[in-house]
C-alpha cells in the first residue's frame, strides 16, 4: 500500500481499511492487518476507532461518499441514460481493483450482525436509485426501480466473473425499451 506518510493517522487508517476491507473482505481483514498497513501502534489506532465495527462504519461511509461522487460524474458526462450508464458502470468494472459493490460485499459478509451498516447499506443504495432517478425525465421516474434491479445485477454478473463489455451491452438493451 503507498499513501502518503506525512498524512494524518487517521486518514492513513481509513486509506489502509478501504483498500483492505474491499481488496480481502471485512471479516478477513484483522485489526492487526490494517494497524501494519496503516503504520501506526495498536494506542494510535484505537485512539481513533475504538473498535472494529467503528472502522467499518467509517469504512463504508467514506466508500459511500467517494463512490457516489464518482458515479454522478461519470453519469453527467452523456445526456441520455442509455449511454450514461453503461459508460459509468463500465468504466468501474474496468478498474483494475474491481471487486464488485463494497455495499453489497459487506451486506453478504456482515448480513444484519451490524445494524449502523445495515442502515448505511440502504442508504447507499437509496442514493445510487436517487442518482439514477435525477437522470431520468420526471415522467420516467416510475422507472428507477427496475434500473436499479438492472445495474446491481450487472455489477454481480461482473464480479463473478462475467466480461464487462458483454454486461453492459445486455444492460444497454435491456434499458432501451424500458425507456421509450
Amino acid at each position: 500500500m503507498v499513501f502518503d506518510a506525512s498524512a494524518a493517522a487517521r486518514d492513513r487508517i481509513l486509506l489502509s481499511a478501504q483498500q483492505l476491507f474491499y481488496q480481502q473482505g471485512i471479516r478477513a481483514t484483522g485489526i492487526d492487518k490494517v494497524i501494519a498497513a496503516a503504520g501506526v501502534t495498536k494506542v494510535t489506532f484505537y485512539r481513533h476507532f475504538p473498535a472494529k465495527n467503528t472502522l467499518i462504519l467509517a469504512f463504508l461511509q467514506t466508500r459511500h461518499q467517494r463512490w457516489m461522487t464518482a458515479f454522478r460524474s461519470a453519469l453527467a458526462q452523456q445526456e441520455d441514460l442509455v449511454d450514461a450508464l453503461p459508460a459509468a458502470l463500465l468504466s468501474w468494472f474496468n478498474d483494475d481493483d474491481y471487486r464488485g459493490c463494497a455495499f453489497i460485499n459487506t451486506a453478504a459478509e456482515l448480513g444484519n450482525t451490524l445494524p449502523e451498516a445495515s442502515l448505511l447499506i440502504r442508504q447507499h443504495k437509496q442514493d445510487m436509485a436517487q442518482a439514477i432517478a435525477d437522470k431520468l425525465p420526471t415522467e420516467m421516474q416510475d422507472k428507477t426501480a427496475p434500473i436499479v434491479l438492472l445495474v446491481e445485477g450487472a455489477i454481480v454478473q461482473v464480479q463473478i466473473g462475467e466480461e464487462a463489455e458483454e454486461i453492459v451491452q445486455v444492460l444497454r438493451s435491456a434499458l432501451t425499451p424500458l425507456l421509450q
